[in-house]
């Protein structure tokens, strides 16, 4: 008799119907978890956008960046000096996108500012000869590559906490969500521009050239 009622009792138990999927609640591990991805994800869209601009241009505005904000705690003096740096910043981003380098014939790399005319080397060591200096002709392109140097420092800054917390303490919900959209934006529209026209520069800043 006891085997049939326990028998029974497992017929019944298999017999309810479980649901598959169950609404639980979102735990505080979960939540973190979605940050932590957030805050990953922006890293990884600052890392990438920085790929495509000066090493030392990047570095000086990610290591003085905290220290003129005053870890985005800023006051009118802190808020003066991070605009002038975000400046700075930029405008070396431009300029150095009409910079770029070869390799003499002692192999030692040599910079120089394209011009109309070929290359002016910055140092002034070595003199190109008029067909050599002709392949570094200031061309449209660098002018484009420049304005979107501008505008991917531009996205590097707003991804920068420190940057927005500085120049917007508390933003609105809609300023919010344009300070989010609009770097990833600007990083997505620039990135397909360098791939379609990509530069043969290799300037201060860039990887040098294997020739």
């Amino acid at each position: 008799m006891e085997i049939k009622v326990q028998g029974e009792e497992y017929r019944e138990h298999v017999g309810q119907k479980v649901p598959l999927l169950q609404e639980l609640p979102v735990s505080e591990t979960e939540k973190k978890s979605l940050v932590q991805k957030a805050i990953t994800q922006t890293f990884q869209s600052t890392a990438h956008l920085a790929n495509l601009l000066p090493t030392g241009t990047v570095l000086a505005f990610q290591l003085l960046s905290p220290i003129f904000t005053n870890q985005g705690n800023c006051d009118q003096v802190s808020r003066s000096m991070t605009a002038g740096l975000i400046v700075l910043c930029g405008l070396s981003c431009f300029l150095v996108s009409f910079t770029d380098s070869f390799r003499d014939k002692n192999g030692n790399v040599c910079y120089g500012f394209a011009t109309f005319n070929g290359l002016w080397v910055i140092d002034g060591s070595v003199t190109l000869p008029p067909e050599f200096a002709a392949k570094y002709q200031l061309r449209f392109i660098d002018f484009m590559h420049a304005l979107m140097s501008i505008l991917v420092f531009a996205a590097v800054a707003l991804f920068d906490q420190n940057v927005v917390s500085c120049f917007y303490p508390t933003p609105s919900a809609e300023a919010q969500e344009i300070l989010t959209a609009l770097p990833v934006g600007i990083g997505v529209f620039c990135s397909m521009l360098f791939v379609v026209f990509p530069t043969t520069r290799h300037g201060i800043g860039f990887p040098l050239s294997a020739n």
